[in-house]
């Protein structure tokens, strides 16, 4: 999964940050920052955004007592690390890592004090893909359309964590978290990814045995895959007509087929409009396995 890098405290905040902040110690392999996103501005050209295991970062943010939306860190595969300039709160989330302050080992998936100073270290992912790293306060550099996210599609909202980048800390809103009452039922990654169907708007562009294929036959999940699409290894879909579509919209979990064959998921920085057919599309609850689904890993389309 090919990522991109950023450098300099206005590249990650649109300007530079008051108050205590939180430096990029180490980036990793893609690291930014998201939340909720930008819903509703499809209409001029600018997609969604946030958090693509929304379930994890949400449970995090819970943890720290922080609104469910509160912009967090996503990493990807290789995890980062951060330095703050006050004592935080923090939890590290979503994929399985070893997580670390000033080198001691701290619990994954649980609320742990970083004093002033020290470097939090999420490690390299063992199991799933994409970490969180939520703060109590949230994250609060500049808000473009009201999200705080990264969209690497349309570069709306602060850029790819580089080293030493800096973003602002907002303040917690209250004490201590309260602790968690009994386990966590963190989301595990898949071992197999199912993704349900609903089938349209272009599924007629296709023959009878290429809708066949998609709902009965092994795919795999694809190293080329981004925030932007799930790309799959697998079987190509036979097209029943020739020539292109006008461009159309585009929605969050639509199965675009390229000229290849074979199925791109869109995933929270797609773009809002087309013009290879879309066969069906996923909905929105069941991406959340998505983003911690590692190349190769199995994957099965089945009717919603």
């Amino acid at each position: 999964m090919t990522p991109s890098g950023g450098s300099g405290a206005s590249r990650a905040t649109g300007r530079p940050p008051a108050g205590s902040r939180l430096r990029v110690v180490r980036a990793g392999a893609l690291t930014t920052v998201q939340d909720a996103g930008r819903p509703g501005w499809a209409h001029l050209g600018v997609g969604r955004a946030g958090f693509l295991d929304a379930p994890a970062a949400r449970l995090a943010n819970r943890l720290l007592g922080n609104p469910p939306d509160a912009a967090v860190l996503e990493t990807t595969l290789t995890g980062c690390a951060v330095r703050p300039d006050r004592p935080v709160v923090a939890v590290v989330g979503g994929a399985g890592c070893r997580v670390t302050v000033d080198g001691r080992p701290v619990a994954w998936g649980a609320p742990v004090r970083v004093p002033a100073g020290a470097v939090l270290d999420a490690g390299p992912a063992g199991t799933g893909l994409r970490s969180y790293l939520a703060f109590a306060g949230g994250l609060v550099p500049e808000a473009v359309l009201g999200s705080r996210s990264a969209d690497l599609l349309s570069g709306l909202g602060p850029a790819p964590l580089g080293e030493g980048d800096e973003l602002p800390l907002g303040e917690p809103t209250s004490g201590a978290p309260p602790p968690p009452a009994g386990p966590v039922p963190w989301p595990g990654a898949p071992a197999e990814l199912v993704l349900p169907v609903h089938p349209g708007p272009r599924h007629d562009w296709f023959t009878g045995a290429a809708l066949r294929t998609l709902l009965t036959a092994g795919y795999r999940v694809s190293p080329d895959s981004n925030r932007i699409g799930l790309r799959t290894e697998g079987p190509a879909l036979e097209r029943s007509r020739t020539g292109e579509l006008p461009s159309e919209g585009m929605v969050l979990g639509a199965i675009q087929v390229p000229p290849d064959g074979r199925p791109v998921v869109f995933l929270n920085d797609h773009p809002t409009t087309g013009g290879y057919p879309v066969v069906g599309v996923v909905p929105e609850q069941a991406l959340a396995a998505a983003a911690q689904a590692v190349p190769g890993t199995r994957l099965r389309f089945v009717r919603a």
